[in-house]
């Protein structure tokens, strides 16, 4: 059965980076923050282009294209979240990452996969009510100055013959003053009595035959003032009340019906599912008994992937067209130990390297978010300017790349633990050194993980 795109889906948007961007142009974006797997980045690059294409054609022929989920294969630490989250703010698509792990076999006490798709709607939802809030930030800005003004000079009462045109000019002059004042701030102490909702208490969580589900939303509609919720009349600063109105104002104007609407057809359709810990489902059992069976995860998890209909607060939502990048290290287990069903659903297989000295040398220094950027940042907050010789890096990557051959590969994550111990004085005393200029050269590095490193069993828990 053709399914018809929604229109504002099939046509190219201004806004939507994924129609501007060729996999070329992706693939230079994640250089800026990713050292490396350029066979990762390519892959999902092609992903990507594949959902643009697929909005041009025919819905008929669109509705039979399923997206190439893919499987990356790679220790941890090697850029395997990283690539699909720096993906997800690239296109503005609701991306939601999680563990395979959590998930247990339908009869069993804890999530069902169907959750996954439960709290990608609800990211969703959040993104559209966002840039909603921002369409209507001007006209809720407007009107809840109107309010505030009322407040300070209610609205004069027309009755025939008691108002004279003088009066009337007399009372805007009056509110065109109290305007200025309160945009320039100079209003926002003064106090004035507004009716304000309290807060809704934490919903609740039940288990029921869907999964884990929060029912306090319900019961608030069905119940109001049972969470919370009932006006009270507070004296409260301008500057306050302002913030609290235009927030109640925002949520006014907002068609929340249009909302979930847009959510689901963003999820349906642009929709990017990060499944880690794949290979911790991996493997089939033969034996019988009362623990989940990991086989039994696999199952439950094979509808979601291939295309389903799961019903969410927000409406049912079509897994058909959802982007699922599963990824583990398969250390213990292998891809082929999945069930075959599962691994046919995964039809491109990326594997990622493991990282060397050269890599966290680049890791350290090249991506707009580089560590020795971050801690120089961090020390200039201070008044303290830290400068890192080359020497100096090229011994971190050298360590780095020594622990992790000793000790469990943990990849770039490494970096963070050694780069830690390399600041830890510096960032201890900051505040009080007089010294504002501190070069950190290789025998600083060297000098702060001496004792460390000579003593194998202390490097194994501290590094």
């Amino acid at each position: 059965m053709a399914i018809a795109l929604p229109q504002d889906l099939r046509k190219p948007t201004a806004k939507s980076k994924e129609t501007e961007l060729t996999p070329r142009e992706i693939v230079a974006e994640l250089d800026k923050y990713i050292i490396g797997q350029e066979a990762a980045k390519k892959a999902v690059a092609i992903a990507l282009r594949n959902r643009y294409r697929r909005r041009k054609l025919p819905p008929d022929l669109a509705d039979e294209i399923a997206p190439k989920n893919i499987l990356m294969i790679g220790p941890t630490g090697i850029g395997k979240t990283e690539i699909s989250r720096r993906l997800a703010k690239l296109t503005y698509s609701p991306f939601l990452k999680i563990e395979a792990s959590k998930f247990t076999e339908v009869g069993y006490v804890g999530r069902d996969v169907e959750s996954m798709i439960r709290d990608l709607v609800r990211i969703s939802v959040e993104m559209v009510k966002s840039e909603k809030s921002e369409e209507v930030k001007e006209k809720a800005h407007k009107n809840v100055e109107e309010k505030i003004l009322d407040l300070l000079l209610p609205p004069l009462k027309r009755k025939t013959g008691d108002l004279d045109e003088g009066s009337h000019l007399g009372f805007q002059e009056t509110r065109e003053k109290f305007r200025r004042q309160l945009r320039d701030g100079l209003l926002d102490e003064r106090m004035v009595e507004i009716d304000v909702k309290e807060k809704m208490a934490s919903p609740m969580e039940i288990f029921s035959n869907s999964g884990v589900e929060e029912i306090g939303i319900q019961i608030q509609e069905i119940i109001p003032g049972f969470l919370g919720g009932k006006s009270k009349r507070r004296r409260i600063k301008i500057k306050e009340a302002l913030d609290y109105l235009l927030e109640d104002e925002e949520k006014r104007l907002i068609d929340m019906e249009q909302v979930s609407r847009l959510a689901v057809e963003r999820v349906e359709h642009s929709g990017i599912i990060f499944l880690d810990e794949v290979d911790k489902i991996a493997g089939r059992e033969t034996g019988r008994g009362p623990e989940v069976s990991r086989e039994g995860v696999q199952r439950d998890l094979l509808p979601i992937i291939e295309g389903t209909t799961v019903n969410t607060r927000s409406g049912l939502v079509r897994t058909d067209h959802i982007l699922f990048i599963g990824a583990g290290a398969f250390h213990v287990s292998s891809p082929a130990d999945l069930i075959p069903e599962l691994q046919g659903r995964f039809p491109i297989r990326v594997e990622l390297t493991s990282l060397d000295k050269k890599d966290f040398v680049r890791i350290l220094t090249e991506p707009e978010n580089a560590l020795i950027k971050q801690y120089e940042a961090l020390m200039a907050t201070e008044g303290v300017n830290v400068d890192f010789a080359e020497d100096a890096i090229d011994e971190i990557a050298e360590i780095a790349e020594k622990v992790n051959e000793d000790a469990e590969n943990i990849g770039a994550r490494r970096l963070h633990t050694v780069m830690e111990k390399v600041m830890e004085e510096i960032s201890f005393k900051a505040p009080n050194i007089k010294k504002k200029k501190i070069p950190i050269d290789r025998k600083y590095v060297q000098s702060q993980l001496k004792d460390i490193l000579e003593d194998q069993d202390l490097s194994r828990f501290i590094l």
